[in-house]
């Protein structure tokens, strides 16, 4: 006979339903309101019927998600500028021991998977999510969603051909990341470009997200040649700043302090050595979880 309450069930899978509705919106406060409705949903219900908790609750959070989708995309919100996800920290390296599971849970949320899920359908999104990031069977993902199977497993087909053929490619080794990372910081702050210029592949890209709120490049930045030269120009700009590494969307990250303000996120994607793609998140809204004990 269980004693656990209906809190201890749902602070239980807690870190699940938000690992589900941060991966659907790609923003840290709306998933935590989602899973917050999620909450007062199993409170308020009559759970004498409830033999699978985990599966009503993935089932409330995903349908809580979508709808939220649904209204954003229906407002249709203008941009200043690229748009990045929050940023979103993981502990994989210390919580998730199998590698193959770590590999697959920080792809899942890596900030490149993420951009390229806005672009699906939020039924397709929640396919793609519940399948590719947590392993659901076909048959439980139609049940949840109240689908048919096969008309799932279309969704599923659909969403992975559309996320292989848009994302970019990279390496998700952490110790080669990290390491890179590292690298990259030191030439920079060093003011060196010819050593930037040397970790940085020809046809690297930078994406900067500023919301319009603070200085970031508005558009997409190609080549190594002006990546380089702008963030060899941006250190020299700015005043003192320190740094921390940490682990966001699964993998290593920098975050860049201005006293006691969050001034910035960086990521790098790493392939075959060298840096394909640099995402720097300046939007203070963005950044507000952010301390320097982060």
């Amino acid at each position: 006979m269980t004693t656990d309450t209906p809190t201890d069930v749902f602070e239980e899978h807690r870190p699940l339903l938000l690992g589900v509705a941060y991966r659907m919106l790609g923003r840290v406060a709306d998933a935590e309101d989602v899973v917050q409705d999620a909450w007062l949903r199993w409170a308020g219900a009559d759970r004498s019927d409830v033999r699978e908790p985990r599966a009503y609750l993935v089932r409330i959070t995903t349908r809580l998600a979508i709808d939220r989708l649904r209204q954003i995309k229906a407002r249709g919100e203008t941009y200043v500028g690229p748009w990045l996800p929050e940023p979103y920290v993981t502990a994989y390296e210390d919580t998730v021991p199998d590698t193959a599971e770590r590999a697959l849970l920080a792809d899942s949320v890596s900030l490149a998977v993420l951009v390229v899920l806005e672009s699906l359908s939020p039924l397709e999104r929640a396919v793609f999510v519940l399948r590719e990031a947590f392993g659901y069977p076909y048959a439980e993902i139609a049940a949840l969603l109240d689908r048919g199977e096969p008309a799932v497993r279309q969704m599923a087909g659909r969403a992975r051909k559309h996320v292989d053929e848009r994302r970019s490619r990279y390496d998700v080794d952490p110790v080669q990341r990290r390491d890179l990372t590292e690298r990259f910081l030191a030439a920079a702050e060093e003011g060196d470009l010819t050593g930037l210029m040397a970790l940085l592949a020809p046809d690297v890209r930078l994406v900067g997200d500023s919301g319009g709120k603070s200085r970031a490049p508005l558009r997409i930045l190609r080549s190594a040649d002006k990546v380089g030269r702008f963030l060899i120009g941006a250190a020299e700009k700015r005043g003192p700043m320190s740094f921390r590494m940490l682990e966001v969307n699964g993998g290593p990250a920098i975050l860049a302090m201005d006293g006691d303000r969050p001034d910035s996120v960086f990521q790098l994607d790493v392939l075959d050595g060298r840096v394909q793609s640099v995402y720097i998140i300046r939007n203070p809204d963005k950044l507000r979880s952010f301390t320097a004990d982060a």
